[in-house]
């Protein structure tokens, strides 16, 4: 398995893995779906092409052995912190520890990039997530931010707050 950065070449196949991750049918095999709290995609491809404009933005995905897209996760660099989010492995791939190992590298890019901590948003009601998250040295700030405006990231089916959640990272 292999780690890269994406490219734009990437985008067609990258729409296709996070919305089959997050929602629809397909996404119910899976257990990080969000298809019983939003409809609608969960992005589509000119946003995509857009996240591939900002120098701030990376993009890592995770390739099998015949470099097939199984899995990828949104970074931004906001001065001292990365921002991740994203994080999707295909529903039946899930639990085989893929979303551990984007997740240590997306720790590495931060570090590489002088970042302090690692911030993200989380549904508060997802609280499985969440507590994946914390397993892993997430904490709860205490700040709650409203869903995002619009339907860009998807069509909430009732009120949906997101919790920011952050890790300090130790630098050497």
């Amino acid at each position: 398995m292999v780690i890269s950065k994406a490219t734009l070449n990437d985008v067609p196949a990258l729409a296709v893995l996070v919305n089959t991750a997050y929602r629809g049918k397909e996404s119910l095999k899976g257990w990080a779906t969000e298809a019983h709290l939003l409809d609608g995609i969960r992005i589509d491809e000119e946003t995509l092409q857009s996240y591939f404009d900002s120098p701030a933005i990376t993009i890592l995905k995770y390739t099998n052995q015949t470099g097939e897209l199984e899995a990828c996760v949104y970074l931004e660099v906001k001065q001292e912190e990365l921002y991740l989010g994203m994080l999707c492995v295909y529903p039946h791939l899930q639990d085989k520890g893929i979303g551990r190992q984007l997740l240590q590298a997306a720790e590495d890019h931060a570090l590489a990039s002088g970042c302090e901590a690692i911030t993200m948003t989380v549904i508060s009601s997802r609280d499985k997530l969440i507590e994946w998250y914390e397993r892993r040295g997430y904490a709860k700030t205490g700040e709650v931010l409203p869903f995002h405006e619009g339907s860009r990231f998807g069509i909430p089916k009732a009120p949906i707050q997101l919790l920011v959640l952050e890790k300090q990272l130790k630098q050497d």
